[in-house]
């Protein structure tokens, strides 16, 4: 079976996403395509995607509302046909339930607690929980709600899968140690080890030469 990225495309140069895209096709990896908001609320965002075709694409929206306010903002890009869409878990259980009755046939991703924050960050927002208890809760919650992925830290991956069977996807994958503004990472293989499904990269594929960096990450995982 072939690793799956999705390759984060965060950016508003549709020549960028154009050239990421070109120079990521691999016979040994599944590539998905995610956009995140950078993108989606650019001038040409929408439109593009659109327009895009023959490729997996993930948008990152990340809804976070009121239920109505969720299923509405789903229906309102179902033209854009996703193949996935995330929601936050902390939106609540009545807003996943009814996202998902509207997803239709996109697979719809509840996002658990950021990769950009750990146990002191949570702490300052007010949470009791630690970060693994929090992310254990929230999982539970995205089975309930019958969601079709999740997304979480790679260091959370053997946790979650004790009460999520479905598709999990780790981002916070970096090929080395520079964190950047990340702050519960692993590398690729770690990752996989841990029993991801979806690794989610940015920066390590798309600065800088593309295609080179595409090889770097099939020459880690190979070892």
């Amino acid at each position: 079976m072939k690793n799956k990225i999705f390759i984060a495309c965060d950016t508003t140069s549709i020549k960028k996403i154009n050239n990421i895209i070109k120079n990521t096709k691999s016979k040994k990896l599944k590539i998905g395509y995610k956009f995140g908001l950078e993108f989606l609320n650019s001038k040409n965002g929408r439109n593009y995607i659109e327009k895009l075709k023959n490729e997996i694409t993930f948008g990152d929206f990340k809804f976070s509302d009121i239920p109505n306010t969720c299923a509405s903002a789903i229906k309102s890009v179902s033209d854009l046909k996703f193949n996935y869409l995330t929601i936050h878990i902390s939106a609540g259980l009545e807003a996943l339930k009814l996202t998902k009755k509207f997803a239709g046939k996109t697979k719809l991703i509840g996002v658990t607690i950021l990769t950009s924050l750990d146990n002191k960050a949570i702490k300052e927002i007010g949470f009791s929980k630690n970060v693994k208890e929090l992310v254990l809760h929230q999982a539970k919650l995205a089975t309930k709600a019958k969601l079709d992925a999740i997304v979480c830290s790679a260091k959370e991956v053997k946790i979650v899968k004790k009460v999520f069977k479905k598709e999990i996807i780790t981002p916070g994958i970096r090929l080395n140690s520079k964190r950047d503004d990340q702050k519960r990472v692993l590398t690729p293989n770690e990752a996989y080890k841990n029993g991801a499904d979806w690794l989610v990269i940015g920066r390590d594929i798309t600065k800088g030469k593309v295609k080179n960096n595409i090889q770097k990450l099939i020459n880690h995982l190979d070892k």
